[in-house]
């Protein structure tokens, strides 16, 4: 298992034994790579933060429950309580690993100073100018993947070994190609064979359902003679598929990766292509960032020595506040009802440092490289459906449906409902959901009137509402919770829209504002009332 628990904090990434994560309450998921999620499964119970694609990928493969699953905008900075009264938060970037679709690296941000956890990434040199690692802060501790983290190791870049593919099936035209791949990852690469050979490339039906999701270009199918580029699972090459595959169709099997493996075929290849950095693109990242410690994220393979040159002095040992050693040694793991209240309210900052270039430039730039693509995919398109007699239609809603986050969505609007009507959650088969932009993913509530039907509207009663998963329900009917006296501010909280918010965690805070909201509506109904 390739995870960690970070020392003196809350914080578990790629983590998911609870029996073993002690003082963790905040759980996060780099990517979905099997050694990435050993021990979560569909019994999951607490919030999980990750990409929306691995949001996607961790419902559909896992059936973790949408109710846990916290989709986060990749290159956006997310703020994060860490205590139930709010008084501690911290504020976690996300950025893309380059490793295999929805994989990122997590930079955290609080008492603890600066944590960059990589997961596994593949390093290029466009990640140091990402805006909170092109500012020149300092990281105190890096997480690193060192895979690869060894100098007798060296491997080609990517575009090198592409071309190294390339090259060898253009040796072997009359070939049908069986390229062996793990469940994901080198979606990209399948692309590039597409388009360099003009063929279309074999899928599963359920790696098919992934590049539509990626927006890659339609050069892919499920129809097993449609073209000569086949990808199936990396345990099928082997001796005995390749002589079952020969008697039929001269094949070859291409096994594109970077692990030691032996070859049981002349017609099985290895390609030293991996989507883990090399050791050379370690020490280059590693010295650029100066970190002032490099844990290594394979425990089993030590890899320190190597970066004492470029680590920087100063890492001390953190003092952790005491709201948040309490959150940390509370009895239940399970989060609270006002956890998860202060979750959803916090807001997110605004990201700095961002490094604009000339607008006109890249937006030609820009039109002209989407132009070249479309049309390059378009005319590959036609050509392979006229190649081809028929191919199953993934634009119907049946397949369009499977796409978690849609381009409109409505906000999720949290403890803002009238009273006399009762709240709902979604059935959690439904969508994620989005902390920062109050978007429903999941777990939004859905209002309905009490009564059997929706027009009739509730009277008479004021009864509280809660949602049917929340704490506070226990019964199908809500028991009122607030004496009258308390009603009238109640209500005003109630109508009160959450972006107005802010947050100071104090109850006369809160008032205040709530009072300022509805301070000239009030002064709006007396000038009408004249």
């Amino acid at each position: 298992m390739n995870g960690a628990l970070i020392p003196h904090t809350p914080i578990a990434v790629d983590f998911w034994s609870l029996r073993r994560a002690g003082s963790a309450r905040l759980f996060f998921l780099s990517h979905m790579h099997s050694d990435h999620t050993v021990g979560l499964s569909s019994t999951w119970a607490r919030p999980l933060y990750c990409s929306p694609i691995t949001a996607h990928l961790v419902h559909r493969q896992l059936q973790v429950s949408k109710r846990w699953i916290r989709a986060l905008e990749v290159g956006e900075s997310h703020v994060l309580p860490l205590d139930e009264i709010g008084r501690e938060t911290m504020t976690v970037t996300l950025m893309d690993a380059n490793h295999c679709p929805g994989s990122v690296m997590f930079l955290f941000e609080g008492y603890f100073g600066t944590i960059l956890y990589t997961g596994d990434f593949r390093y290029t040199p466009s990640m140091l100018k990402e805006p909170v690692l092109k500012l020149g802060k300092q990281i105190h501790t890096l997480y690193l993947d060192n895979t690869n983290c060894n100098p007798a190791r060296v491997l080609p870049s990517r575009q090198e070994a592409a071309r190294q593919i390339v090259e060898l099936i253009r040796k072997h035209p009359q070939h049908n190609i069986k390229i062996g791949l793990y469940s994901l990852g080198k979606e990209s690469l399948l692309e590039q064979l597409a388009l360099e050979f003009r063929t279309w490339v074999v899928l599963s039906p359920q790696r098919l359902e992934l590049v539509q999701l990626l927006g890659l270009a339609n050069v892919f199918t499920v129809e097993e003679k449609a073209g000569r580029i086949h990808a199936v699972d990396h345990m099928e090459i082997c001796r005995a598929a390749v002589l079952h595959w020969n008697q039929t169709h001269p094949t070859i099997a291409i096994l594109p990766t970077s692990r030691k493996i032996h070859r049981s075929h002349p017609d099985i290849h290895i390609i030293p292509y991996s989507d883990h950095s090399s050791f050379s693109e370690l020490q280059t990242f590693v010295a650029a960032l100066k970190p002032c410690q490099v844990v290594p994220i394979v425990s089993q393979q030590p890899c320190r020595d190597y970066f004492q040159d470029s680590l920087s002095p100063g890492l001390s040992m953190p003092l952790i506040p005491n709201s948040v050693q309490q959150y940390m040694n509370s009895s239940s793991r399970k989060p609270s009802f006002l956890w998860l209240l202060l979750e959803r309210r916090l807001k997110r900052p605004r990201t700095q440092g961002v490094v604009f270039d000339s607008f006109q430039e890249t937006a030609d730039q820009s039109q002209a490289d989407r132009d070249s693509k479309k049309a390059r995919n378009e005319n590959l398109s036609g050509e392979l459906e006229k190649q081809k007699p028929s191919f199953l239609d993934l634009s119907s809603k049946e397949w369009v449906g499977a796409v978690p986050i849609s381009e409109s969505q409505k906000m999720v609007t949290v403890l803002t409902a009238p009273l006399n009507f009762s709240m709902h959650l979604r059935s959690t088969d439904e969508e994620f959901l989005s902390l920062e932009t109050g978007e429903d993913m999941g777990v939004g509530p859905h209002l309905v009137p009490k009564g059997d039907h929706a027009g009739s509207a509730a009277s008479g009663n004021q009864s509280t509402w809660v949602g049917q998963d929340s704490p506070l329900s226990h019964s199908s009917k809500a028991a009122p919770l607030l004496a009258p006296k308390f009603r009238g501010l109640a209500l005003k909280y109630l109508l009160t829209p959450v972006n107005f918010f802010q947050a100071q965690f104090s109850c006369r805070g809160f008032d205040q504002q709530v009072e300022r909201y509805h301070k000239p509506l009030l002064k709006y109904r007396e000038l009408n009332a004249e």
